[in-house]
């Protein structure tokens, strides 16, 4: 009996083993993730670069299950980390980690930057970080790697599956608009015309996403900046938040809603979902004791009123328990304040996240 195949069974053959050494692979890491921004959400990139926005020395990352500095600005995980928890997969790998090589592109990428915002010239000070063009650009260039390694057309079917989060805004304020009284932002706009044309670039910063293949983008607001202990320490006198900066905020969020809302309609689809990362913070910083903190003034690791002043170091105050504040550091929450904002994420109603939350973005898309 002849038990030969033809040669093109042999060829379907190859292409079944083929298909299934890629096509499980893919679907056994799950979801891809990946992550645009600010320091909120850097998971080390600038650890990779010539910048002072860094955090790649002790006390930072005291509670990370290394116990050592990673580039995150917290004391332990940060929101990306937290969120890829929740999905049940590793965290994402700075961009810029000589680690994400192979299999571990199929899980996502980190590409964000701390000190960066909407605007190029927001945060000149910290010399050579990503700006948001140049993180879209390694968008780009990630993609070209993954076709590399599983082809074109899974590469296209893998990105648009995937989660998004960008975080921006904050710094276009902080460290640029208030910087320095007279700064040259303030002195060319008035702060509702600035928040205007900050929103105008944001907008084309989003839609660069989704022309990337980008289908499923968590977009947060920035906090109540005013509020922060390094604005405390400058701007407060009786610990009130600032007022400009609230102001800023105030202004900036709403508008950020109302983009997002536009895109998805002219779109046809909820590509985009606003996360109200104001609300978020101001719970916890209106009554930090309903949280289990016993302050949302005054941060654990830094120095000056309410720990505000410059950066958080090995010579800084450091408080013995992270889980009992709401700051980490004089701009960023502690990894218990971002487990905090994380479950509003995934289950928020739409006083939180508009139009939808995570866990029915989980649902829905698990559907198709």
């Amino acid at each position: 009996m002849d038990t030969s195949f033809p040669n093109s069974s042999w060829l379907a053959l190859g292409l079944v083993v083929v298909l299934a050494i890629v096509v499980p692979r893919a679907e056994a890491q799950g979801r891809a993730f990946f992550v645009f921004g600010d320091s909120l959400v850097d998971n080390g990139n600038n650890d990779y670069l010539v910048t002072t926005a860094r955090a790649d020395s002790p006390p930072y990352g005291i509670d990370y299950p290394t116990h050592r500095a990673t580039g995150r600005f917290s004391n332990g995980l940060n929101i990306p980390d937290i969120i890829s928890e929740q999905m049940g997969a590793e965290s994402t790998l700075p961009y810029l980690s000589p680690q994400l090589t192979g299999e571990r592109l199929l899980v996502g990428a980190n590409f964000a930057s701390a000190g960066i915002g909407v605007l190029n010239d927001t945060g000149i000070q910290f010399l050579n970080i990503i700006r948001i063009s140049k993180q879209l650009e390694y968008f780009q260039q990630y993609q070209t790697r993954l076709s590399g390694l599983i082809g074109a057309g899974a590469t296209q079917l893998r990105v648009n599956q995937a989660l998004v989060l960008i975080t921006l805004g904050g710094n276009d304020f902080v460290n640029n608009y208030f910087l320095v009284p007279f700064s040259a932002r303030s002195r060319q706009f008035s702060l509702p015309d600035y928040v205007r044309y900050v929103i105008s670039e944001y907008r084309k910063v989003l839609l660069r996403l989704y022309e990337l293949g980008a289908r499923r983008v968590l977009v947060t607001g920035t906090g109540p900046l005013g509020c922060v202990p390094a604005e405390l320490a400058q701007r407060s006198r009786t610990g009130e938040c600032a007022v400009e900066l609230q102001r800023a905020a105030s202004l900036f969020n709403p508008q950020l809603i109302d983009m997002i809302s536009g895109i998805n309609s002219e779109i046809g689809a909820n590509v985009f979902v606003a996360v109200n990362a104001m609300q978020m913070h101001m719970d916890f910083i209106s009554d930090p004791q309903a949280y289990g903190f016993v302050t949302s003034k005054i941060a654990c690791c830094g120095q000056g009123p309410y720990n505000g002043i410059g950066l958080c170091t090995v010579l800084s105050n450091l408080c013995p328990n992270r889980n009992i504040y709401a700051f980490w550091d004089p701009f960023h929450p502690t990894e218990r304040a971002n487990r905090i904002i994380v479950q509003q994420i995934m289950t928020g109603s739409s006083k939180y996240m508009n139009p939808m939350n995570l866990s029915t973005i989980m649902a829905l898309d698990s559907r198709t």
